[in-house]
């Protein structure tokens, strides 16, 4: 089977024993807490169909089959363990709560079966999945693409040190780019260049790299650092070889002890089922704001249209999740020839601005159209600005680092937006990037509620800028 659709047979062996469980579960029930004979019937296939989808729907949603080729069995181990817990303690309640019971012992008999049966039934066959995946991986039968961009000794050393580990890491090294018109070393290692570093972006998608090793020179930070920002965009693992300093300082995290000494640049922060819940909450509450935002809408299209010439709705070409354009809604605040000399940013004393405009912008009504974006999926509640690619270009130029902010879905509001509002300039944009940044590197539900927060003060107050 083609590895993207691997998670497939984890998927079908999750719903073969959460049916499993459930039937032998029911069975238990009837035959030693009810006395009474144990019959298929529909209400048992029912129950059976929607028990099993609420466990396939809770491993999404908690990331179980998302790349599964990178499972690990200790990790296998505590996540089956921990789903299991949270799954069954949600049917306990749902389900068995109002159970006919002679004693409060049964309650826990109950529990007790459900929970070692289920875990069971699920974590043997993942963890024979998962075995046999760590053991093609470590017997080199199996691996993901993998270049080396550095300087020629760095790069034949970690090659060497891959090589030469008991077990396979994963790594196929197809080949090095040389961070410093370095030549080609096969007859040391075998080690291919594979081109010049400025065709970096062709040969990750020619050889359909998954992973890249940074091997720079320890004196070499701000190469190493300019080769992160090139590599933000593209879709790959970046790891970097770690020189003393970061392990003296902890930055070094190993997931396996017969693996190469590498630091991953760019973990996922937020974890999957967080992702989930973040998603939900995105709908949950853009639905409700726009219900309770009805009247708000009708008062402001009026005031909007009888105001000033044009559309009520503005609408414009914004750079999102992963560098694709869409079109992002907002209540016109601007006459309509604003930008009639080309792109330009807005000032606080703007003659540009409408008179209500003023105060939309102020209090942030102007943004509320924009949860039509959330619920499209465009955007996200919570998130850094989305920017128009004149403005990008000019900030990357300057900042290579803003590459990494299209890594996540852009925001109604954001911890930039907070400290500084609208970005009146250029230099501006750059001082909120470090906010969006420190967001993108610490993202988390609790972050988000606070950032909601302080918009909802701001709004309040109509103290926006």
């Amino acid at each position: 089977m083609k590895r993207k659709y691997f998670w497939s047979i984890y998927f079908i062996c999750d719903l073969i024993s959460g049916s499993s469980s459930w039937i032998i579960f029911n069975y238990y029930r009837k035959a030693f807490i009810e006395n009474s004979t144990f019959e298929i019937n529909e209400k048992l296939i029912l129950s059976t169909i929607l028990i099993s989808i609420f466990w396939l729907i809770l491993y999404s949603a908690l990331g179980s089959y998302k790349e599964v080729y990178k499972k690990y069995r200790i990790k296998e181990i505590t996540q089956t363990i921990s789903q299991s817990f949270i799954g069954i303690i949600f049917i306990f309640f749902t389900f068995l709560l109002d159970d006919k019971i002679n004693t409060y012992q049964d309650y826990y008999s109950l529990i007790s079966v459900l929970l070692i049966v289920h875990t069971t039934l699920t974590f043997l066959p993942r963890i024979i999945l998962t075995s046999s995946t760590v053991s093609k991986i470590h017997n080199k039968k199996i691996g993901f693409n993998t270049i080396i961009i550095g300087s020629q000794q760095k790069s034949k050393d970690i090659l060497i040190e891959i090589n030469n580990l008991k077990k396979g890491t994963g790594h196929l090294i197809i080949g090095y780019i040389s961070s410093s018109n370095g030549k080609n070393i096969i007859s040391q290692t075998g080690l291919k260049k594979l081109g010049n570093y400025k065709e970096l972006d062709q040969i990750i998608k020619k050889f359909k790299i998954e992973e890249v090793i940074i091997a720079t020179e320890a004196e070499e930070q701000e190469k190493t650092n300019s080769i992160i920002n090139d590599l933000a965009n593209l879709k790959v693992a970046i790891k970097v070889i770690p020189d003393i300093y970061n392990i003296i300082t902890g930055s070094v995290k190993m997931n396996s002890i017969f693996g190469a000494l590498l630091i991953s640049v760019n973990p996922e922060i937020m974890p999957s089922w967080q992702k989930t819940v973040k998603r939900l909450l995105d709908i949950l509450i853009s639905v409700m704001a726009i219900v309770l935002l009805i009247p708000v809408y009708i008062i402001l299209s009026v005031i909007i249209k009888t105001g000033s010439k044009g559309e009520i709705i503005f609408k414009q070409k914004r750079i999102g999740l992963n560098n694709i354009p869409f079109e992002i809604f907002k209540f016109r605040s601007m006459y309509i020839d604003a930008e009639n000399n080309g792109p330009q940013l807005s000032s606080q004393n703007d003659k540009r601005i409408t008179p209500i405009g003023k105060f939309i912008r102020k209090s942030r009504l102007d943004e509320t159209p924009q949860f039509f974006n959330v619920i499209r999926g465009e955007m996200s509640l919570v998130g850094p600005r989305p920017e128009r690619q004149f403005f990008i270009d000019q900030i990357i130029q300057r900042a290579p680092h803003y590459k990494h902010i299209s890594s996540v879905k852009p925001g109604i509001t954001s911890w930039g937006q907070v400290k500084y509002g609208y970005a009146e300039n250029v230099d501006e944009m750059i001082a909120r990037l470090k906010f969006d940044l420190l967001y993108v590197e610490n993202m988390s539900l609790i972050l988000d509620i606070k950032i909601l927060f302080y918009t909802v003060i701001i709004m309040l107050k109509g103290s926006g800028k």
